[in-house]
């Protein structure tokens, strides 16, 4: 038995640990039983956005944020004392493995005053040599030949781009919650309305944006893509390295969201078309392969859920229901697309579920569905990013030993940790 959960163990007369105020390194969840282990030390940390690229391209390294810089940890290690963080960029934050070589890029912001002013750097995570990356702007491609950054002022000088006719900003009472006043509703309920008034305008009306790609070897750059949306969400292709995920933001019952477009503005592609009003999809990211987007959807919104994606090269839709209870705030999935995970959310969120709060592994069946495990009670977790909490942002790890995810189970607690896919032994 583990050192550290034999005296945990010990304190509680035997019973099986549950999170106390100090997050413990090691102990079982007893609502589960799976393993669990704290990756960060005491100074805390985070894992990257749930898209974001944190693993080496073989697999054996996971990368993390800490306040004392961007730290790596061997994923073999995970559960073992042996599984020690190592600062490779001291002060940096945010960042994401290269998908090619052993590199982490990042924004030097340090010593720029601030988020997103610095110089795009990136370190060897095995000689912790660190290099810029010229001519780079925001998000580098698979291969290191392109960044692009988006234009949020895009100017249509030639007047080639007609703004869309005006939508009516209606209550998002009236549409989230028909013929109900706010009176009607939970405090989650209301919290939720009021959040999507304030993205709504926005999203109904948006200005003129655009995509601004740069050649790294050149340093040419060039202005493309130009569209009325609020992009974001940008992820390149992991294996094509000319193709650029993106997102309209705001509202998802009021956008038509998930979209692709070529580096030099061609195939401009809607990746998913809603069939009905309040029909949602969004949190978007790429399979390993490049060959497949995977996303959230809901028809409608809050009642019918599902895993949810679309074949690249033939546009086949792939569908996985999931129940209410079984949804989560962020999903994400294994390099073989043959497991995913998410991490749950609480009342105040989308599927408005009590009995919501778990880290989530699902498993794909022979017949198409998908089988849901409880693998981390996160009922004491604080989702609410508005309210002083974090996204958990769940990874599998590419051995599919672990899912990793960031917990805040009391303030000023922010830390990283793994809960083990390893069907537990029943005592």
């Amino acid at each position: 038995m583990r050192p550290c959960l034999l005296a945990a163990l010990s304190m509680t007369a035997g019973t099986i640990l549950s999170i106390p105020q100090q997050p413990p390194r090691d102990w079982i969840d007893r609502d589960t039983g799976h393993h669990a282990v704290r990756l960060t030390d005491d100074a805390g940390g985070s894992t990257l956005y749930f898209h974001d690229n944190a693993f080496s391209p073989d697999g054996d390294t996971l990368m993390v944020n800490t306040p004392n810089g961007i730290a790596v940890i061997d994923v073999a290690k995970i559960g073992t004392d042996g599984a020690k963080l190592q600062i490779v960029a001291p002060g940096a934050r945010g960042g994401y493995f290269a998908r090619r070589t052993r590199e982490i890029y990042f924004d030097d912001a340090a010593n720029a005053g601030g988020r997103g002013g610095g110089t795009l750097k990136a370190v060897n995570i095995d000689t912790r040599r660190i290099r810029g990356v010229p001519n780079a702007r925001g998000l580098v491609n698979a291969d290191e030949s392109l960044s692009v950054v988006k234009n949020a002022n895009a100017a249509d000088l030639d007047g080639k781009y007609a703004r869309p006719p005006t939508r009516p900003v209606l209550p998002q009472l009236q549409r989230m919650f028909p013929g109900k006043t706010m009176e009607d509703l939970t405090p989650d309920q209301q919290y939720s309305v009021t959040k999507e008034d304030g993205l709504a305008r926005r999203a109904l009306n948006p200005g003129l944006q655009s995509f601004v790609f740069t050649n790294l070897k050149t340093g040419a750059s060039w202005e493309t893509g130009f569209q009325y949306g609020d992009l974001n969400h940008m992820q390149f292709n992991p294996v094509d390295s000319q193709l650029l995920l993106y997102c309209h933001e705001g509202t998802w019952h009021e956008l038509d969201r998930t979209w692709t477009i070529r580096s030099d503005g061609s195939q401009m592609r809607l990746i998913h078309k809603r069939t009905m009003d309040m029909e949602i999809n969004g949190h978007e990211w790429w399979s390993w392969d490049g060959k497949t987007v995977w996303f959230d959807l809901q028809t409608p919104r809050s009642q019918v859920f599902w895993i949810a994606g679309v074949k690249m090269e033939t546009g086949q839709a792939v569908r996985y229901h999931i129940e209410r209870d079984w949804w989560g705030v962020h999903f994400n999935s294994s390099r073989d697309d043959a497991l995913f995970a998410d991490d749950g959310g609480d009342p105040s969120q989308v599927a408005y579920s009590t009995n919501g709060m778990w880290i989530n592994l699902f498993r794909v069946q022979p017949n198409g569905t998908v089988t849901r495990e409880k693998l981390f009670n996160m009922s004491r977790h604080n989702y609410v990013t508005g309210r002083g909490g974090v996204e958990p942002n769940v990874h599998i790890t590419p051995d599919k030993k672990w899912v990793v995810f960031t917990g805040q189970f009391a303030p000023g607690q922010r830390h990283v940790y793994a809960v083990e896919i390893k069907t537990p032994v029943a005592p």
